[in-house]
């Protein structure tokens, strides 16, 4: 009995964690989850309804929690360096044969070697890709590109700023960051106030203070406009690339091999 009383309440732990996860995301992104359904669409669409799936800079498995409960014949490998998002995402998939994780560092020019697959039907990933500067990220997408077979497909959605459209951008952030602040009033977390969050949970303690060690504060890289990542990704393999889905801010961009 209490053997399975631990397991139940690690569970819903993990649960909580995901869930958590999930609202300070979406105080950034209220249209996270329709970004995450046009995805997968375009996985059904180009790939069918059980593929290989490379959840790329996975976090706490968002992208795998999506696709498993739509598609469950599909399989995962979540690959990411945070030790800390990493412990929530293999808690919440213990167990589930479908799903597997890899650690390695994205900059690394070896990290594909750690893949449990050569190939991939497709490879996906959101909001993660912009810590990355210019330089590093075109060298990332040559390795996408190796991996994901011929007619599968990389999806990127992300930070895609267009610079050439500064009132347009002004406006948007203006109201955005309003609604974030109403938002922030009625009880909504940010990105600081997880990490403090998790920095205090005796589990995630150990995890979030080596996630530190290795990234330190919050940095961006680089938000290239969409036309770079589409004419880098045509460079690197891809036969076709165009938007499937935008926000004032973010796009979904899909690349067809």
């Amino acid at each position: 009995m209490t053997d399975a009383n631990t397991t139940t309440t690690a569970a819903a732990d993990w649960h909580a964690w995901q869930e958590s996860w999930d609202r300070q995301q979406e105080w950034y992104m209220p249209d996270r989850e329709e970004r995450f359904r046009v995805m997968l669409d375009m996985v059904e669409a180009l790939v069918g309804t059980s593929p290989r799936v490379l959840d790329l800079a996975c976090g706490t498995g968002s992208i795998t929690a999506r696709l498993l409960a739509r598609f469950p014949d599909a399989t995962s490998t979540g690959i990411d360096l945070d030790p800390a998002l990493l412990a929530i995402a293999e808690g919440t998939f213990a167990g589930d044969d479908r799903v597997s994780f890899v650690t390695a560092d994205l900059k690394d020019p070896a990290w594909a070697a750690a893949l449990p697959y050569d190939s991939y039907d497709a490879v996906l990933t959101a909001t993660a890709l912009h810590w990355l500067h210019k330089e590093p990220l075109a060298d990332l997408y040559g390795h996408i590109a190796g991996l994901v077979r011929d007619g599968g497909v990389f999806m990127n959605a992300d930070h895609m700023i267009d610079d050439s459209t500064p009132r347009i951008n002004a406006a948007e952030r203006a109201l955005r960051h309003a609604r974030m602040d109403q938002a922030k009033r009625d009880g909504a977390l940010d990105w600081a106030q997880w990490w403090q969050l998790a920095a205090a949970d005796p589990v995630l303690a150990g995890p979030t203070a080596r996630r530190y060690e290795i990234y330190g504060e919050h940095a961006d890289g680089d938000m290239p406009p969409v036309a770079w990542h589409a004419d880098v990704l045509r460079d690197k393999g891809f036969g076709e690339v165009r938007p499937v889905w935008c926000s004032p801010s973010d796009t979904l961009l899909l690349a067809l091999k």
